[in-house]
């Protein structure tokens, strides 16, 4: 086994790494109060290459390494969780299930412009009744000659509101009691007549970026948009997830170190009792367990990288490091804000947009219910992974 990171690794991990932090740390707060995504944010991170970082070249991406992507993801959330979930729904949801499941023509027409960042994705799955419920999906999809004409509405879409292009599952058979092989997925260009969509105000976090409703009313979307055939939308919406959940595992593993670092900062620095917080067993204890649980965290989804990478199935190691690592965030970013004491509790400290940003990692790209269940199927022998028609691709130098 070998733990080293290669040269190429570090490289993108230092890039990202100043990108976010002397580029977006020092305004992020001021975004976070105004409920608004910084306008820079999305044609640097295309300009840097970083959208499109684990996309082949010859799809005009950075043609970087799965690790790569996860490293970038720990970077991004150790400065905001708003950063890292633009990777997770346009470069995991959308760019990476079109190269997976898309033909070559589907690759030229949208993969491409998706890697350079000259157009946004988005995956437009989750509705008002359907979330973890995934096959109770409404939204339908009628075939119409040569078009699928789409009705219905998505709820809590990341960059809704910026997307060009939004990856859509809908019903597309009469519903026989909410068989997972009566959906189907399509690229959807949101420009389209007939869509429309806004911005969700109000969230507990996360509030540095956009989280959206798309509706679909008579929508025309052609056929030749159609990820995979018809009946083929959950296989796809999970092979989804599966890179979704990835992004999510190591940036709630970059969030843990942010809190880390806050802690041992602040604890170095205030005194109590005659000497400083951090001479304090209980206050060692709470940073203790942060830092452990950071070696977890970033062992478990580097290994669900070098899986990737080998171009092995890791739908449990991802599930395992999601469920895990956002578990671990949401309790450090708590222990911080009580290290902190009652400044902890104000948004003079990053620490509270920690926590804010922490507790919806839990629920989205399928609930730590949902993962426990999972890892729970595997750990019981009921569940097995079937090959898939189109699998994830290995990586390649």
């Amino acid at each position: 086994m070998n733990f080293g990171l290669t040269e190429e690794q570090r490289m993108v991990q230092k890039m990202v790494r100043d990108f976010s932090q002397k580029e977006v740390a020092p305004i992020i707060q001021e975004y976070d109060r105004k409920q608004e995504m910084a306008p820079f944010i999305l044609p640097r991170m295309g300009e840097l290459g970083i959208l499109g970082i684990c996309i082949p070249e010859k799809y005009s991406g950075a043609g970087m390494d799965y690790i790569s992507l996860g490293l970038a993801c720990e970077e991004l959330e150790a400065v905001d969780t708003t950063l890292r979930v633009v990777m997770s729904v346009h470069t995991g949801l959308c760019s990476m299930t079109l190269w997976q499941w898309g033909s070559e023509e589907q690759k030229q027409k949208f993969l491409v412009p998706l890697a350079r960042g000259d157009k946004i994705g988005a995956g437009a799955f989750t509705e008002p009744g359907a979330g973890s419920d995934f096959a109770n999906i409404q939204t339908t999809g009628k075939r119409d000659g040569e078009d699928y004409i789409l009705n219905g509405e998505k709820m809590w879409i990341s960059l809704a509101s910026n997307a060009d292009y939004a990856l859509v599952t809908v019903r597309t058979q009469k519903d026989t009691g909410k068989s997972s092989g009566e959906l189907t997925s399509f690229i959807v260009d949101l420009s389209t007549p007939g869509v429309t969509r806004g911005d969700i105000h109000g969230k507990l976090g996360v509030r540095a970026g956009s989280t959206g409703w798309i509706n679909f009313q008579d929508v025309r979307v052609p056929v030749a948009n159609r990820i995979g055939e018809e009946g083929e939308g959950f296989k796809v919406t999970m092979s989804a997830f599966d890179n979704g959940r990835y992004t999510v595992a190591a940036g709630a593993t970059g969030l843990i170190r942010a809190a880390l670092e806050a802690s041992v900062n602040y604890a170095n620095e205030r005194k109590a009792f005659g000497k400083p917080i951090a001479q304090h067993q209980l206050i060692q204890s709470k940073i203790a367990h942060m830092a452990l649980n950071y070696e977890a965290a970033q062992l478990l989804y580097l290994k669900a990288g070098w899986m990737k990478n080998e171009g092995q199935r890791n739908t449990k190691e991802t599930s395992a490091a999601k469920w895990f690592a956002t578990e671990k965030s949401f309790e450090a970013a708590n222990e911080a804000i009580q290290i902190h004491g009652a400044y902890g509790f104000s948004d003079e400290y990053n620490v509270e947009r920690y926590l804010r940003n922490a507790r919806g990692a839990v629920i989205y790209e399928g609930s730590n219910e949902i993962q426990q269940l999972i890892q729970a199927s595997y750990a019981l022998g009921e569940r097995q992974d079937k090959a898939l028609r189109m699998e994830m691709p290995a990586y390649e130098e």
